[in-house]
């Protein structure tokens, strides 16, 4: 019996045996045909581990960049600059994973056909062990889309992505930082707008939102927040503008240009400056430049950049009357005349001696409330008010009363202990009393 179990074993073994050689012998051709067409990989490396790179184009002078002791990168030749952290961050990126497309040669004699004799551009790379690779790019392929490429010291060519090239293939201009001002617009503070005719100076208390700003100079005044924060966002998003003219060429041009502001922009870490100019053609077109405290020379800016910084104190001044803005306030008080209101709200009700007013009635009269907007600040004109209106918000934090006189075709309003006045048109005080009149008794609900 055992003798006989050794021979049925022994068949089973060879029909195994018989029917795996069968199935390597007929693999799929697809199967096949995947692994070889696996594109190998060009370049593999630790991203957290590069320390240097050097960027050479053919007639052009290398980029070289470093990392400096607290982990940024920094230019070093050909001459000492900040960089871009994003694009020099982008070309490690794309270095630290780079895929070929296909293996075009595995031992090639002879470079010159793809560009690489020599190479169109050179990426070498260092890391920490000071380990050196060099990428070689070369010509375009003939259907385009992607180059040639290799590493040095090895045979094999390769083609890769032109988009990858784009990625690594960046001039002194494209990764130097253009930055003018290296503050972040939430974390400024202070912003003083010098000019010829008259200083401004914007303050916030630190830790407070975008909307907090207030006008300290010439005078204590309520500033618009946006407009501001607007301001304080170009000038951390001022850059330079490197096309055009040349260095020399925009030196001479901004020495000759008019002054219209110097800025000085604060924050936790200190005071940094910019001095903005203006160059009229004779074409009668503007052209700004720029001479930063944060890095040597003058630039080119953007326009929209100069004309933020040559607007005048009116443009900053806050023009709405009220401060309570989108959310609903507690409690709405108006006086007109004779006439008096007294609006309370009690979750999403709104509530007049002890009854539910209609919702949209009450939101039209807040929507006019919160629309009152200066459209000039005279000097005089206020007097003998005939309107009051108070609006209760913050759950009673903020109380802001507002009294409104006729004047001429218009009305004067003042608010409470403060000394500016701000000219209303005659129809949103109209829209205002339209408004308050048509509050009514929310219609009872259907049986």
């Amino acid at each position: 019996m055992k003798f006989r179990g050794l021979i049925v074993a022994a068949v089973a073994f060879l029909v195994l045996s018989g029917i795996l050689y069968w199935s390597e012998r007929h693999k799929p051709a697809d199967a096949v045909k995947a692994s070889a067409d696996v594109p190998p990989p060009i370049l593999k490396l630790d991203a957290s581990a590069v320390t240097r790179l050097d960027l050479k184009r053919k007639d052009v002078e290398p980029v070289v960049l470093a990392k400096n002791d607290s982990g940024k990168w920094q230019i070093t030749d050909p001459s000492p600059l900040g960089a871009d952290q994003n694009t020099v961050g982008g070309i490690v990126s794309t270095l630290s994973s780079l895929n070929s497309e296909r293996l075009v040669d595995e031992k090639a004699s002879d470079l010159k056909p793809y560009g690489l004799d020599p190479p169109n551009l050179e990426v070498d790379v260092t890391e920490k062990d000071n380990k050196t690779q060099k990428l070689l790019i070369g010509d375009d392929t003939p259907t385009s889309g992607a180059v040639y490429a290799m590493l040095a010291g090895s045979p094999h060519v390769f083609t890769m992505s032109s988009y990858a090239k784009s990625s690594v293939d960046k001039s002194l201009n494209d990764v130097r930082d253009k930055r003018l001002l290296t503050m972040e617009a939430d974390k400024i503070s202070r912003i003083d707008l010098i000019r010829k005719n008259q200083d401004v100076e914007f303050s916030r208390n630190p830790g407070q939102t975008s909307d907090a700003w207030r006008i300290v100079k010439p005078r204590p005044l309520r500033a618009d927040s946006v407009q501001v924060g607007e301001l304080a966002r170009k000038l951390a998003d001022a850059r330079m503008n490197l096309g055009g003219a040349g260095h020399d060429d925009v030196a001479k041009r901004f020495a000759g240009a008019t002054l219209i502001a110097t800025v000085k922009v604060s924050d936790g870490s200190g005071t940094q400056e910019l001095q903005v100019r203006k160059r009229q053609t004779e074409k009668n077109n503007s052209t700004y430049y720029a001479k930063s405290s944060v890095v040597s020379g003058a630039y080119q800016i953007d326009s929209d950049l100069g004309q933020a910084v040559n607007k005048g104190l009116e443009d900053f001044r806050n023009r709405k009357l009220f401060d309570f803005g989108y959310a609903d306030p507690g409690k709405i008080e108006l006086h007109d005349g004779s006439k008096s209101y007294l609006l309370v709200r009690s979750g999403e009700d709104w509530w007049w001696n002890g009854k539910k007013m209609g919702a949209g009635n009450v939101q039209t009269l807040l929507s006019d409330l919160r629309e009152l907007s200066a459209d000039k600040f005279p000097g005089s004109g206020f007097a003998n008010p005939t309107i009051l209106a108070v609006v209760t918000s913050e759950d009673g934090k903020r109380v802001e009363k507002v009294q409104i006189a006729k004047s001429g075709n218009g009305y004067v309003a003042k608010r409470e202990d403060e000394p500016t006045l701000y000219e209303l048109r005659s129809s949103s005080i109209d829209d205002l009393q339209k408004a308050a009149s048509g509050i009514k008794p929310a219609a009872a609900p259907a049986k």
